[in-house]
Formats: structure tokens, sequence, C-alpha cells
């Protein structure tokens, strides 16, 4: 099993640290970050986002943006997808690039569940969730801003073949040359809106226990731990995050017993959004201890709070999402302490190469 390193060895955020079979040369993970500059209409990467992973090889692991293992999984427009060959070729081109700069890339296999609209559905039809429940907000789709929808509530039978989605979007990453894969289950998306009873009100094995909300991410989990081995999967949780109009009854209880469920499986690593709404109300510490494995933490750190958390082993490694959008060289200029970019939120969402890759460099 990967635990994690002992405190004597992990001095700083740019000592290397053992991650399965790989050694990542620092702890600095680019965290994932919808982007929305895929090629449509078939959610292909492209040749810009070959540059803009190639720009941020530097980092310890590169985790990608989510990518829909499958159309019914899709909720953004020009979200890259990983259930074609198309897609699986694009992928390709881009963990060709990271690896030529001796960079590692994880992806991020994605299913948004009721966050979507009948719009991106197969024939129409409705966004599929644990429940027929309606997120608050609007959904972004092609024709702009639009109300979300009642989503449809899974037939029991229907379950296996959504673990099947993810299988296959795994064995599409091993197929692309990604280093591994970590499987989306935070940020009110479908395998979220399993593990809370906020969104989860079925009466079936997939309802109402702990066990029984932990059944379908943990199918999903094995499923890729059965395409990639347990040293190259990871999950990512967000226990705090109310984002999609998420809540749960006793967060604590629940994500406490998931990550003892997922510490059974000797994952690459355990991935944390630490919301800075919930650091007040959520033990996250307490979360730590019940996962033996790897911790990555993210929740805007900065350089000062990164090299806190690893010296007091509250985490093993630190994910940053805008620092890295805005500075492809972030690790040195860490640590040669240089200003940063800023990052300009206009362009955080589609459009072309402005706001993606044209941010400077130390050199430029």
């Amino acid at each position: 099993m990967s635990t994690p390193q002992d405190s004597s060895t992990s001095t700083n955020l740019f000592s290397p640290i053992k991650m399965g079979p790989y050694t990542l040369k620092n702890r600095m993970v680019m965290a994932p970050m919808t982007r929305d500059r895929a090629l449509a209409p078939d959610n292909v990467p492209q040749a810009m986002n070959v540059i803009y992973y190639t720009q941020r090889a530097s980092a310890g692991l590169i985790i990608t943006e989510g990518s829909q293992v499958s159309q019914q999984g899709m909720g953004y427009p020009v979200t890259p997808g990983i259930h074609s060959k198309t897609q699986v070729e694009g992928w390709k081109k881009i963990t060709e690039a990271v690896h030529e700069k001796g960079g590692l890339i994880f992806l991020q296999l994605w299913h948004v569940g009721r966050i979507s609209h009948p719009s991106y559905q197969p024939g129409g039809g409705l966004p599929v969730a644990p429940s027929a429940i309606k997120p608050e907000g609007e959904s972004f789709t092609y024709e702009g801003l639009q109300p979300f929808v009642t989503p449809r509530a899974l037939e029991t039978d229907e379950i296996p073949g959504i673990v099947a989605q993810f299988r296959e979007g795994a064995k599409n990453a091993l197929t692309a040359g990604f280093d591994g894969v970590e499987i989306h289950g935070a940020n009110g998306y479908l395998v979220d809106q399993f593990i809370r009873d906020g969104t989860n009100h079925r009466k079936d094995q997939y309802g109402g226990s702990l066990e029984n909300r932990a059944r379908f991410p943990l199918a999903v989990t094995d499923a890729v731990i059965d395409v990639w081995g347990e040293d190259r999967v990871g999950v990512r949780l967000s226990p705090g995050g109310s984002f999609n109009s998420m809540s749960d009854s006793n967060p604590q209880k629940t994500f406490n017993f998931m990550a003892r469920q997922l510490s059974m499986r000797p994952l690459a690593y355990l991935h944390v959004v630490e919301t800075l709404e919930s650091v007040e109300t959520f033990d996250y510490p307490a979360l730590r201890k019940n996962f033996d494995g790897l911790y990555i933490a993210n929740a805007g750190y900065d350089l000062k709070r990164s090299e806190a958390a690893i010296g007091s082993g509250t985490a093993d490694l630190i994910s940053y999402a805008q620092l890295f959008l805005a500075n492809p060289d972030l690790p040195a200029r860490f640590k040669k302490g240089t200003p940063l970019n800023t990052p300009d939120p206009n362009t955080f969402y589609g459009g072309d190469e402005k706001g993606y890759t044209d941010y400077p460099g130390l050199k430029e």
C-alpha cells in the first residue's frame, strides 16, 4: 500500500516523493480545471491543448480537466471526452508531448450526472442521477444559460452500465498513453451525488445507509482499478463543498467512511478539495487520518501554506488550480520566489489561446 512519506524526508514542496510506480520530482500537482477548449463538435483535444499541458510539465503531476466517459456524462460546452477513437487520438498527442518534457499526467474520469441538460443527452433525453432531484441554478449550454431540469433517477439495473462507462474510459485513457487516472468524485457530479444523502434518496441497495451510498463510487473505483491497478488510480472528493446544490446530513461521518473504504484499496492518492467555506466546520486532518495513503490537498494554497502543510505532514502533495493556470512554470517561480502572473477570470472558460497558452514564463 502507498503510505505517506516519513516527515523527516518530506521537508519541503520541492522534495521528490514516490507515488505508486512513479517518483514525482516535486510535491506540486496541477489540479484538474475545466477550460472548455476542446474541438467542436466531437469534443476532441486539439493542438492548443497540447501546448497548454506541455507548458506545465514541470509539475510533479498533471491531472487533466474532467473528461466525460460518455456522451451522457457531458455537462458543459466543448469539454474533452474519453469515449471515442478521435478523442483518444487527441489525448495521445498530449501525453506524448508531456512525456517528452519529462512530465507525468493522469486523466480525470468524469460523469456530471444531473448537472447536464437535455441538449447534451443522446436523443435529447433527461440527465441521469441517483434520484430525481433538480439542482438549483442554470446549465451552461451551446445556446447559453438554461435552467437545470429535473433528472431521471437511474433504474437499479442501469447502474452497472454506468460503472462500465468508467471502465471503458479507463481503458481508453490507458490506450491514450496516460500514466494513471483520477476518478472525479467531487463538486456535485455523479459519483458525489451518490455519496451524499442530500442528492441520494434511493430505496434500493445504492441508497440509504453509508454502505449503500458508497456502493456505486466503490464499484467505479474497483472497475477502474481492474484496468490500471491500484497504484495508478486516484480519487477526488470535496467533503465540505456545496457547489451544484450539494449537501449531506453528516459530512464528517460520510467522508471519513469513504476515506476508510478507499484506504482498503492501495490507491495512488486521495485528492481532497478543502473548500474554504468549510474549513471551520469540517475536520480535514481527521479525514486525512482515515486514509492510509498519499493525500493531496487543494484549497487556494499559496507557497507559505503549502510548505506548512508539507512540513507538518497534514498533506503529502498540494494541488493548484488558478496558480498553475496563470503560471505555467509555477514550480520555478515558487522556488526562486519570483512574482506570479495574475489569472484573468474572463478567459477561464472557452475561447482561444488568449488566457490559455499565452501566460508568460520567467524566460519570457
